[in-house]
Formats: C-alpha cells, sequence, structure tokens
C-alpha cells in the first residue's frame, strides 16, 4: 500500500511596521509564506504549487495575499536600514497611496472590512 498526499508548510519570513490597508492603523504585519508539496509515505517531496505569500495584521486580524514580487520587495526594506524612530509607517504593497496621505485610510469608502465584522 503506498500512501500519499500533500503537506503545507506556513513561514513566518519577517515583522514589518506597515499601515493597515483595513483598519488604517500604523502596526505589526506578519509577512508569511505557504509552500504545499507532495508527500509519499509522510516525506514533503516536492512542490506542487507556487509559493503563495501573505501579510496579517497584528492589530485587526485582516489577511492579504499578495505577489513574489512585493514580498521580496517587503523583506529587501526589512532586511535593510532600519527606518529612524519617528518616521511614518509604510504603506501596505498594492495599496496606492497619495503623497501626503500617510494617516487616511484608502478603503474608507468600502465600509467594515475587519474578517471578524459581519
Amino acid at each position: 500500500m503506498i500512501i500519499f498526499g500533500t503537506s503545507s508548510k506556513l513561514m513566518q519570513l519577517a515583522m514589518l511596521n506597515l499601515l493597515c490597508g483595513f483598519c488604517g492603523n500604523p502596526a505589526a504585519h506578519a509577512l508569511r509564506k505557504r509552500v504545499t508539496k507532495f508527500s509519499l509515505f509522510f516525506i514533503p517531496l516536492f512542490p506542487i504549487a507556487p509559493a503563495k505569500h501573505s501579510l496579517q495584521c497584528t492589530f485587526c486580524g485582516a489577511h492579504t495575499e499578495i505577489s513574489k514580487e512585493s514580498a521580496e520587495q517587503l523583506l529587501g526594506q526589512a532586511q535593510g536600514a532600519a527606518p529612524a524612530a519617528g518616521a511614518a509607517p509604510q504603506a501596505v504593497a498594492g495599496v496606492p497611496q497619495q503623497p501626503g496621505a500617510q494617516g487616511q485610510n484608502p478603503f474608507a469608502d468600502r465600509g467594515p472590512q475587519n474578517p471578524y465584522q459581519s
């Protein structure tokens, strides 16, 4: 008898201070990568799907999938020079920000977007 299936591994790549696109609060965001692999006899062998990258806000719990390029850019910023103590938080990747609109919520016209609210 052959036992096969899939296994999934979630890896946390970094914790980033960003401006949440859902709640509008500057908060820590977990940058994560999920890899799904084919398993034979409970041994993961090779990936069967492209890795998926995501950001999760620690303040409101909102979860957003991002592209690989955006994840690499954010990871590069996290590993590079840390911002000054008084620096404003960065915008979430993929969310258009207008210059000088750092404190405004770009999702304010959509209504409540918290995944824990109905």
